[in-house]
């Protein structure tokens, strides 16, 4: 099984949301676990990337009619086809977006001795930004404060990614594309929240992503 890792880090603050609030408080949470730590789902990570991967296909059945088969499998063996039996599932595994192992190991530990509680690690990683929308003159709306968590710019996030059968090249180039056009995400991501930047790894930690992209970019290139 061939497994690879990718490095999300914020340019911008971001709400990984988890669809509710906090009654009073909280118009839009953070996704955290237990201990408050933020993460980012796994079945999310991977529809943002499914995502950036149908627009890049829509582009190439425009520019490229003549490739088009090609990567439309490529994408079918990454991401799935919708609807499809198990013969038509996704080879590529995605797993949750979490804060680097040792920055975990160091908060847990902080929170079994005591030092810090699971609301501190939360305030600690995040803050709290508030929004209203305004008027043609400029003048704030009645009634439409929310207030937002936001996870802090800079932090860093992994997810494994994990190959059930070996990768084709043409898997590779594309998955390297959807990675570069991975721009945004979380909640807010079409007001200016939520910049990234993802890179891909492999298992010695070595950057791959450049590399193949440079075979998809040649290969779409006329």
């Amino acid at each position: 099984m061939e497994k690879y890792r990718l490095r999300l880090t914020l340019l911008s603050d971001a709400t990984f949301g988890r669809g509710d609030g906090v009654a009073g408080l909280i118009d839009a949470e953070v996704q955290h676990d237990e201990s408050g730590l933020p993460f980012m789902n796994g079945r999310t990570l991977k529809g943002l990337l499914g995502a950036e991967c149908a627009d890049i296909l829509f582009g190439l059945s425009q520019a490229c009619k003549d490739q088009n088969a090609k990567w439309l499998m490529a994408g079918d063996r990454l991401f799935g086809r919708s609807g499809a039996a198990l013969e038509g599932g996704a080879i590529l595994r995605i797993g949750q977006a979490c804060l680097p192992a040792d920055l975990k190991q160091a908060l847990l530990c902080d929170i079994q001795n005591e030092l810090y509680t699971a609301a501190d690690v939360l305030d600690t990683l995040t803050a709290l930004r508030r929004q209203t929308a305004m008027d043609e003159w400029g003048v704030p709306k009645e009634n439409t404060l929310r207030t937002m968590r936001v996870i802090l710019r800079g932090s860093v996030f992994w997810a494994d990614l994990e190959f059930v059968e070996p990768p084709l090249e043409e898997d590779m180039a594309l998955l390297a594309a959807c990675i570069k056009a991975f721009r945004r995400a979380g909640t807010g991501r079409n007001r200016g929240r939520g910049r990234i930047s993802a890179e891909l790894l492999d298992e010695n930690g070595t950057p791959v992503t450049d590399n193949w992209f440079d075979q998809f970019r040649k290969a779409v290139l006329p």
